[in-house]
């Protein structure tokens, strides 16, 4: 498959696991959503804890076999009529369109138009639709609901209305800022991944869509979670732009313990980059939606780790008292690391998670999964509380999610990490690291200082100076390892007892 068509049907196909991820998009009972009814901020947390206090029941196929049969080329034929779009006629700032059930989506979800208190079923039709000659007629048999929807917008001009966001899969959606292309994901949890016995994949089987007002800068979309272990009510209030950023409250219910809840989960794709190039031979320099993630402590400490695609699964974990922030960005935006006329992965969005109220002592973990394709999803971050999660346990979450090519916006201040190379060193055995650091905000005189650490082996001739071409800063050192287990290295720059820069992070496995 080939990198467009990842993009096509995308953003649950990740970490090889994308059978499963879609297999969990559940359908409401029939008739459950069947007339107009009352809705409050309350209805969906009502629906959650109601299902959460029941068993779990796996639903059943939701489409008839002509739907089930739709080949991946006849599913990419299809096409949502633009003039079917929710609100259009009423000449609102957003606007809805529908993905059509089918091909791997065989468990439609429901959808809700909510206006003046009042929840009405957006009912499927394949007049909705157009179908293109891999199709021909449209498929046969009744449906009730949708793959997903997508939320469209004038994000980058007046008089065009851009996709702004798209729920699709399990509980996987993915947004845009201003001058991006579709790249990483988001979801609205992670069960055990990387955990033994499988992972588990929460589904967003119900939406309501709040009708925004003329002239809003916000369009609010709720979802009611559904799995074996948790289920879930969530608000999105979204707001485009230059970044675009969701608002995003949640309230979990337990059915069971869960042994590791991940929260906020951003799921990505590093097939090769400047730090582990790997056996590949391609004419592209680089080939990701994002190059590393970055890491705030409410302490001060800002952390960056370059990505990588590792020989086998690999588990990092970076534990604070209070987060700030964390997210997975896509830092290196020149076209000449990357190109790539198709893909343009210059314009992939990063996405950066900054928790509302505290969230308590936890961990951000972060999972590097091996690859050989660029149409697997291989990376994902999310944050995992300290406190174990019981049977019976009411959760609730507050986060902006932010999306765009600096989400973190202007708090980002300060030198970053530009660059991580890797290299043979000056002694056998001995490996070379230079980093390239971004211009630093404060003007100084005096000598730069690189602060070096390894968790075991020596550290070898660490020096830092000016680079002349960028205005930032480069530093180099050697390792020189000792045995064969993995090594975590640390480094950031000081002039005096002033810190200049994040502080670098990586593991390094021989």
């Amino acid at each position: 498959m080939k990198r467009w068509q990842r993009q096509t049907v995308g953003m649950a196909w990740g970490m090889g696991l994308c059978v499963a991820a879609l297999a969990c998009a559940q359908q409401p009972k029939a008739g459950a959503a069947a007339k107009v009814s009352g809705f409050s901020a309350a209805t969906v947390e009502e629906k959650a804890r109601a299902l959460a206090a029941k068993p779990y029941q796996e639903p059943p196929v939701g489409v008839p076999p002509s739907f089930e049969k739709l080949t991946y080329d006849q599913y990419r034929d299809i096409r949502f009529r633009d003039a079917a779009s929710l609100w259009r006629e009423e000449g609102l700032p957003f606007r809805a369109q529908f993905f059509h059930p089918g091909f791997y989506y065989t468990r439609p979800v429901g959808v809700n138009v909510v206006e003046g208190g009042k929840a009405r079923p957006v009912p499927f039709s394949t007049e909705q639709f157009t179908y293109g000659p891999l199709v021909g007629s449209p498929p046969k048999g009744k449906v009730n609901g949708f793959a997903g929807f997508r939320l469209n917008a004038p994000l980058n001009t007046k008089d065009y209305y851009d996709e702004l966001v798209a729920f699709l899969g399990a509980s996987y959606f993915r947004a845009l800022g201003k001058g991006n292309v579709y790249g990483l994901s988001a979801r609205g949890l992670a069960i055990d991944t990387a955990q033994p016995g499988g992972e588990e994949f929460p589904t967003f089987r119900e939406f309501w869509l709040e009708t925004p007002a003329k002239g809003s800068d916000t369009v609010v979309v709720h979802a009611l979670m559904d799995s074996p272990s948790v289920t879930g009510a969530y608000r999105f209030a979204i707001h485009p732009g230059e970044r675009t950023v969701m608002d995003v409250d949640s309230t979990v219910f337990a059915r069971k313990p869960v042994r590791q809840l991940g929260v906020a989960p951003l799921t990505s794709m590093f097939l090769f980059g400047e730090n582990d190039r790997g056996d590949f031979d391609d004419f592209r320099p680089e080939v990701h939606d994002s190059d590393g993630i970055s890491v705030w402590m409410k302490n001060g400490e800002k952390l960056w780790r370059p990505l990588k695609n590792p020989k086998q699964i690999q588990v990092s974990s970076f534990h604070t008292d209070g987060l700030s922030g964390f997210g997975l960005l896509q830092r290196d935006q020149a076209f000449s690391s990357y190109e790539d006329l198709e893909a343009r992965s210059e314009r992939r969005p990063g996405a950066w998670v900054e928790p509302v109220g505290d969230w308590g002592a936890g961990s951000v973990r972060l999972v590097e999964l091996p690859t050989r394709e660029e149409i697997h999803d291989n990376i994902v971050a999310f944050w995992v509380p300290d406190a174990p999660v019981q049977a019976g346990a009411q959760l609730r979450f507050s986060y902006r999610l932010s999306w765009g090519f600096a989400p973190e916006g202007a708090k980002a201040g300060g030198s970053t990490v530009a660059a991580t190379r890797v290299a043979a060193g000056s002694k056998p055995g001995a490996r070379r690291f230079v980093l390239d650091f971004t211009k630093a905000s404060a003007e100084g005189t005096g000598p730069v200082e690189a602060v070096v650490t390894a968790s075991r082996g020596q550290v070898l001739h660490p020096r830092a100076e000016v680079h002349a071409v960028t205005g930032g800063f480069r530093a180099a050192f050697e390792l020189m390892p000792d045995g064969e287990g993995p090594v975590e290295l640390r480094c950031f720059l000081k002039r005096g007892s002033e810190t200049l820069t994040e502080t670098w992070s990586y593991l390094w496995i021989p």
